[in-house]
């Protein structure tokens, strides 16, 4: 009896969560199709746009792999679909209308992650300027520890497989939920791309933008707390940032 052809499993698994941004993921889309790297496979998850996205996704609809088209509980529920169905052995997070910064961004990615052996990588990201440092020993007062963006963060799969997905109950942090998780358990191996070696280019305006100060310092205290991060110091995190920000004012 022959045996059966095994299927080669992508390097990178590329997920892009979409709502209502036609022109914005057709600029996403292809950015990636230039990439001189093609060991990926794309899973796009639109949260039931109504204007026009889907006519896009159809028009490249050869070149991704997966696309849904529903309505979700926001942009981590969409991620979580979207790593579910991912076959990849990392994991990385593009937004519509953020692009990636050249045509070797993916091979740039490839080359630190595959040279140091790592599990997770920070790459750099442009912003209104270069933003490339990852220094896990501020995490323990600042979520400032990577001021990068989710384009330039690939992760392996197993890391969710072993630790979990994004966590719903945080809207807008979610991602510092699971960046606390993975550092934390000191199971997996990180790292940093230099600052020129820039991976993706962010354009703003995202989602987390839409939540108040407040709402996203409220929302870092609560997954101190619920990572069993000493509450007292906590606290003392929380009304300093409070009366930096309101001094400012």
């Amino acid at each position: 009896m022959p045996k059966k052809r095994s299927i080669k499993r992508k390097f990178i698994s590329i997920l892009i969560p979409v709502l209502n941004d036609k022109n914005g993921l057709k600029k996403t889309l292809k950015s990636i199709f230039n990439q001189s790297f093609t060991d990926y496979e794309v899973i796009v998850i639109d949260g039931k746009s109504g204007d026009g996205t889907l006519s896009v996704i159809k028009s490249f609809r050869k070149k991704i792999k997966i696309f849904l088209s529903e309505t979700d509980k926001g942009i981590y529920d969409a991620i979580n679909k979207g790593i579910k169905l991912s076959t990849g052995k990392y994991i990385n997070i593009i937004n519509a209308n953020d692009t990636y910064f050249n045509k070797n961004s993916l091979e740039t990615a490839k080359k630190f992650l595959i040279k140091n052996n790592y599990d997770f990588l920070f790459g750099a990201v442009l912003k209104k300027k270069v933003y490339y440092k990852y220094e896990p020993e501020k995490m323990r007062w600042s979520f400032n520890f990577y001021p990068a963006h989710s384009g330039g963060f690939f992760v392996k799969k197993k890391i969710h497989n072993e630790i979990g997905l994004y966590n719903l109950k945080y809207p807008c942090s979610s991602d510092y939920d699971f960046f606390w998780r993975m550092i934390k358990s000191q199971k997996y191996k990180g790292g940093q791309t230099s600052k020129y070696d820039i991976i993706s280019k962010f354009e703003g305006g995202g989602f987390s933008s839409k939540y108040s100060f407040f709402e996203h310092v409220l929302e870092e205290t609560l997954i101190r707390i619920n990572n069993k991060q000493n509450k007292i110091f906590v606290l003392i995190l929380f009304f300093l940032r409070c009366l930096r920000h309101f001094s400012k004012i």
